[in-house]
């Protein structure tokens, strides 16, 4: 029983003056259908999923205060929470953990990669690009997050959270200054910056093992990855995370106070293999060759170990180093730091509306990687590192210990008609139906819209507006409640076939001691996050002003639904694509500030709030039109596994080439391959005549790629990229692909299949 476990540890706790929590931590493989799905952010209906560029992840952690409340916050390698998943895992946790466990003391927070399988949120207009509702995008998600939750609470021991802040400079800007320079300029002049340059991390310590993890959060949009990329990426946090969680891995195979230059200081420990092969290798490479030709796959292999098997390499009862990167107020900061740029002309885009020659096509966002080969790739590795970098300062750094009560409080607020006060003024105001305005279709730098749409526009032309008008045209009232924003798609007052927005909103306020996490159903700009924290933090200090620098608050963006943008009142104005995705109105971030006041005053005051109206519950009204998987087949004389394009016999490879292979597969929907690898590089060990695996479609060196030879053909092939690492000892190696392949009737098959060896020298 939980109770029992929960109870024996509390006794464990007050046992252990040290201690400050029960601390647990968790992940799970939620990376989800690698092949036809719409990717979920850019809304490009062309972006599907067509392959592996590294694993997605759901990390947890628990805080329980001895003999008090516990709390979970989970980070998804997603690009945003969704309202149906956090009921679905709240229903989960009740029926396991009884009352522990619910929507009041559960966040579920994405880091908004745009380069994930889309089709799990329950509204029309977040799935009509993925073809309604995807099955397999839910259900993987569901279930891991679960079991990371699971993870965490079976994780739980005594120990102590630290906490530690610190700027990063070079990993973001703002994408929409014109809209920034709108807020007051006194206000402006409080800043250094225009963005939010402050990372503030947790550091998770056992008692028993030592640091077991660590959380931070830091605003940068997951637009690293383009609009065009098909290979399903966590983008620059979801590296991030990798990075660090193998730097610690490694820290007990060399010292891990310096972290090295390129792209060796988040490699793989070493492992024991090498010991055997490297002073063995060059003098036998011939021998081991022919007798590595010779040794086949094992039948029978278990498919859905070998990725295990690849990144825990050390068996422990250690708990594994869990490593999240969460986000921020994120809503005008882009990772595209070398500033947007004409892809015609090369020169800078128009400063208010992101054009150019009147055309927002062409106007796209540089990531550091376009210096050196304009890489997708590099951009984000180079993102992801320079968060990691800092991540690891604070980490091992890290001194101000969390000491005192956990708290939170949580609501469903209506957003569609709230009456917001100002008091300042003595005037009201309401928040309006959702709706999106022209500048929406314009899209940003970092993934620009089409046709004619242009951010800044706050008038919007007649064409579209009828357009817009016959899905939805909207009352005088909705039109004065949103001006100035020009409505294009009137989402909060349409219903058919079911909600196309949502209106009920989930607000949450955690407190571990002395710091204070906002989760927020949407992502806000830079000044609105500042406004937002300077006010909860006022209320949290009120009673005591000595107090007010010990206090740490941080805004965890795209968390338990997702509801768009938030911008300051004087940014609606402008109407950038951040205003026109403003949903509730000019006034919406006033409504959210009002509302969360209220919840940091009944966390002084110990009162308890209402639980508002609930969520609408969608999953049995969700229609999807994506295609299933009829047949997969393989051309006359072929099988599934059979190699398309081999290595060239004898081949010879060094560190940095990239080593190529073709086999003939099937669809990767057939099976997801959860916890497992459709890709493994396997290194041949002479003192077991066995194959042992080296790296998997888990890591930054390996990518899978998927494809078909037409749109409605039955055959496809899987393609390997393994770029052979620095760290990557000298030995014989192959390519091994796993899948499944369905047949016209009956169910899947899984097979494998691997192609010749070759040496690495």
């Amino acid at each position: 029983m939980w109770w029992l476990l929960v109870t024996l540890l509390l006794i464990l706790v007050n046992c252990r003056g040290e201690s400050t929590y029960l601390i647990g931590l968790g992940s799970y493989d939620i990376t989800g259908p690698a092949a036809d799905v719409n990717m979920m952010g850019y809304a490009n209906m062309e972006q599907t999923t067509s392959g592996i560029h590294f694993r997605l992840r759901a990390r947890s952690f628990i805080v329980a205060e001895p003999q008090g409340k516990s709390l979970v916050f989970v980070n998804l390698d997603a690009c945003m929470a969704s309202q149906i998943v956090t009921i679905k895992v709240i229903e989960r946790l009740k029926s396991r953990y009884g009352d522990l466990y619910t929507e009041e003391n559960v966040a579920i927070s994405g880091i908004h990669t745009h380069a994930g399988p889309g089709g799990y949120l329950q509204y029309v207009v977040y799935i009509i690009t993925s073809l309604g509702f995807v099955r397999q995008s839910f259900d993987v998600l569901v279930d891991g997050i679960e079991r990371s939750i699971i993870q965490a609470h079976e994780n739980l021991q005594p120990g102590s959270v630290f906490i530690n802040t610190g700027e990063i400079l070079d990993a973001s800007i703002n994408r929409s200054p014109s809209a920034y320079l709108n807020n007051q300029e006194e206000e402006r002049r409080r800043y250094k910056y225009d963005t939010d340059k402050e990372m503030t991390l947790l550091k998770f310590v056992d008692d028993e093992w030592g640091p077991v993890g660590s959380f931070n959060w830091f605003a940068t949009h997951g637009t690293s990855m383009s609009r065009t990329n098909s290979l399903i990426s966590g983008d620059n946090k979801g590296a991030a995370a990798r990075f660090m969680e193998d730097w610690y891995n490694n820290k007990g195979f060399e010292s891990h106070s310096l972290i090295k230059s390129g792209a060796g200081y988040y490699k793989r420990p070493p492992r024991r293999i090498s010991n055997i092969i490297n002073p063995y290798f060059h003098e036998h490479r011939k021998e081991l060759m022919e007798i590595a030709s010779t040794i086949q796959s094992s039948p029978g292999r278990t498919i859905t170990s070998v990725a295990k098997r690849v990144r825990r390499q050390e068996a422990s009862d250690k708990p594994q180093f869990v490593s999240a990167f969460c986000q921020s107020n994120c809503g005008d900061v882009s990772p595209n730091v070398l500033g947007a740029f004409c892809i015609d002309t090369g020169l800078p885009c128009d400063f208010n509306q992101s054009t150019c020659n009147g055309k927002n096509e062409l106007c796209y966002g540089r990531g550091p990687g376009y210096v050196i080969i304009n890489n997708e790739f590099e951009s984000t590795r180079i993102i992801g590192e320079r968060q990691f970098r800092k991540a690891v300062e604070l980490f091992e750094s890290a001194s101000e210990q969390l000491k005192g009560e956990v708290k939170y409080r949580h609501t469903y607020i209506d957003f569609s008609n709230l009456t917001v006060e100002l008091s300042q003024v003595g005037e009201s105001f309401t928040t309006c139906p959702a709706a999106m305005g022209f500048a929406f279709a314009a899209g940003t730098t970092d993934g620009p819209g089409a046709f004619d749409f242009k951010q800044g526009d706050d008038q919007g032309n007649a064409f579209w507006k009828l357009v817009g008008g016959l899905l939805k045209k909207p009352d005088e009232e909705q039109i004065n409640c949103q001006d100035p924003k020009p409505i294009l798609i009137d989402t909060g007052e349409m219903h058919e076939p079911y909600d196309w927005a949502p209106s009920i909103l989930p607000l949450q306020i955690f407190q571990i001691g002395q710091l204070v996490i906002l989760s927020v159903p949407g992502e806000f700009t830079t000044m609105a996050g500042r406004r937002l924290r300077e006010a909860v933090k006022e209320v949290m200090t009120s009673g005591d002003k000595d107090s007010s620098s010990d206090i740490h608050v941080v805004i965890a963006g795209l968390t338990n639904t997702y509801s768009q943008y938030v911008t300051t009142f004087e940014e609606y104005q402008i109407q950038r694509y951040e205003g026109a995705s403003t949903l509730y109105g000019p006034h919406t971030l006033k409504a959210y500030i009002q509302e969360f006041k209220k919840l940091a005053s009944s966390l002084i005051s110990d009162e308890p709030v209402e639980a508002g109206p609930q969520p609408p519950d969608l999953l049995e009204k969700q229609i999807s039109l994506l295609t299933p998987v009829v047949l997969d087949a393989t051309p006359l004389g072929a099988s599934f596994g059979d190699c398309k394009s081999d290595v060239p016999a004898d081949s010879t490879f060094r560190q940095g080439d990239v080593v190529t292979v073709t086999f003939w597969s099937a669809c990767p929907r057939n099976d997801l391959m959860t916890e497992g690898t459709y890709a493994l590089v396997e290194i041949f060990v002479e003192s077991t005549n066995n194959w042992e695996p080296a790296y998997d479609d888990d890591d930054w060196c390996l990518k899978f790629k998927w494809s078909r030879p037409s749109k409605l053909s039955a055959r496809s092939y899987a393609t390997i990229e393994w770029q052979i690492p620095d760290e990557a000892v000298s030995g014989v190696y192959r390519i091994t692909h796993f899948g499944a392949s369905k047949p016209l009737f009956g169910s899947v098959n899984r097979f494998t299949g691997s192609c010749s060896a070759f040496t690495v020298t």
